[in-house]
């Protein structure tokens, strides 16, 4: 085992990436309209609309930085995962009935529906911005082991850019070919490619420590790194029970619930009772997932000695290098691939759904029957596509994991966004001025939290000031931001005489 990647390791990988690349264009072939291009004609049987869910939650952030917190931690991540679970029910009997009642292509038409066109088209764009910097980081991500095996074949500083080029470019091709129909099925086989990545991590990390998975747990017990629970009650601690089961339960609801790229595969779905199957079952799947790759964690801090990298991210790559025998190289950097091609196929198809029916059609006017708006929404596709490729070729690495950046990126538009549709299901006194006041209040504050961290590195001066909210840790983004647009929503529906409020349509948004 040399470490290097040869050429069998480059054959798997390029019949990896050519396939899956040609199936998505296969599959795709023939599309006739927009919903069979944004929903695939809401003919996917649940269990496919189950992978697709969890593949999509599965970029490089799971592959590459999940292990990395196990390694510089212990197990308490799945206090989080418990909540996503709990999440996943909530959605699936409150906002997934509502949005199966009429033909809705994106979540924020169910917003139109009760407050107005101005808020359809608010929440959109927010979802847009978000997603658009959330996905570049997870192209990033993969590119980061890609970068490591290809890097002694050029330049150094030109690794990372080819990388992110190369997987950036080859999504688009079939996500613009194929639309949700291809997204879904190419999800299937990038699942199970990954899963098979993860569990042959297992079964070498065993092989490569003396006693094996016995010897393993032995020293992880007793150095308490296989620890699930911890009661702390603070705020500035991200995996604890408190955080986990009422923060991740909400950043859940928000994921699954209010962002486009979840809602677009439940919505392409047959029924509603199967939504709720794929939706729910989703949450143990990704339960089973993540306690996998939290324990190939461990199982490298004890091959390793526990000793120290430059960040945490580089853990599982370098173990990929230095301990794979060539073939199987190949095989873990197309399931690092695949996990994120997966989600950026999916990132890609949901923003042009909104961008199509949120902004585009309303404004024209058209149907989205109409021929013209296929060619549209898979020009939107395209250049989607670009942006997220060019956003990842401008991020720049930071040391810290980049699945806390992703979900801190994520997280403080998720609460404004949540409390939103909170306000229109809870609070039937406001209309589209207070959702939007509420919204855009929550949003600005959960800005300046997230980003409290890097003024006060700046400007040390602040940390008397800001010291506090500086250290609230990421999974109580998503219900500080609900609860601040909720009241700043509820509160602003009181300077309107309640006849002018609840605003209701039976018209279905295009």
């Amino acid at each position: 085992m040399t470490g290097r990647f040869d050429l069998l390791d480059l054959l798997v990988l390029l019949a990896y990436l050519t396939g899956t690349t040609a199936l998505g264009m296969w599959i795709g072939r023939g599309q006739r309209s927009a919903s069979e291009y944004f929903v695939a004609e809401r003919a996917i049987p649940w269990w496919a609309v189950l992978f697709s869910i969890v593949a999509s939650e599965t970029s490089a952030l799971t592959f590459i930085s999940i292990p990395g917190l196990a390694y510089t931690g212990n197990l308490g991540f799945l206090q989080v995962v418990v909540g996503y679970i709990l999440g996943r029910i909530v959605v699936s009997y409150t906002l997934l009935p509502r949005y199966f009642q009429g033909q809705l292509v994106t979540a924020y038409a169910l917003l139109e529906t009760r407050f107005g066109l101005g808020t359809r088209r608010f929440t959109s764009i927010v979802f847009m911005c978000t997603r658009a910097m959330a996905d570049s980081v997870r192209v990033f991500a993969t590119a980061i082991p890609v970068a490591l095996i290809i890097g002694p074949a050029m330049p150094k500083a030109y690794a990372m850019p080819s990388a992110i080029l190369v997987l950036g470019l080859l999504t688009v091709v079939y996500t613009y070919r194929g639309g949700m129909k291809a997204v879904v099925w190419t999800e299937l086989v990038q699942a199970s490619v990954y899963i098979v990545g993860g569990i042959s991590a297992i079964v070498l990390i065993g092989q490569s420590v003396p006693g094996g998975w016995t010897a393993i747990i032995d020293q992880a017990s007793v150095a308490g790194k296989l620890g699930v629970i911890d009661w702390y009650t603070g705020f500035d601690r991200p995996h604890t029970m408190f955080a986990g089961i009422l923060g991740g339960a909400f950043l859940a609801m928000a994921s699954h619930g209010a962002d486009q790229m979840i809602v677009q595969r439940l919505l392409s779905s047959r029924s509603l009772r199967d939504a709720q199957r794929a939706l729910i079952g989703s949450g143990f799947m990704v339960f089973a997932q993540f306690t996998m790759f939290l324990m190939v964690g461990v199982g490298l801090w004890v091959l390793y000695g526990g000793k120290p990298f430059a960040a945490a991210d580089q853990i599982f790559p370098s173990f990929i290098i230095e301990h794979m025998p060539h073939g199987l190289i190949g095989l873990i950097v197309a399931a690092i691939v695949a996990a994120t091609m997966s989600t950026h196929s999916g990132a890609i198809n949901s923003l042009a759904a909104s961008t199509t029916h949120d902004i585009y059609l309303p404004i024209t006017g058209r149907s989205a029957d109409d021929p013209r708006t296929l060619k549209v929404g898979k020009l939107f596709a395209l250049a989607w596509g670009l942006v997220l490729t060019l956003g990842a070729l401008l991020f720049k690495e930071q040391g810290t994991p980049v699945v806390v950046i992703a979900l801190a990126i994520a997280s403080f538009t998720y609460g404004g966004l949540l409390g939103g549709f909170a306000l229109g299901l809870f609070w039937k006194r406001a209309i589209q001025r207070d959702a939007i006041f509420g919204m855009s209040i929550g949003i600005g504050c959960m800005a300046f939290i997230v980003f409290a961290k890097q003024l006060v590195a700046a400007f040390p001066g602040l940390d008397g000031m800001l010291g506090g909210v500086a250290t609230i840790a990421w999974p109580w983004y998503v219900l500080i931001g609900t609860s601040i647009t909720f009241v700043c929503g509820m509160l602003s529906s009181f300077t309107h005489a309640a006849a002018d409020a609840p605003r209701t349509t039976q018209e279905t948004p295009a």
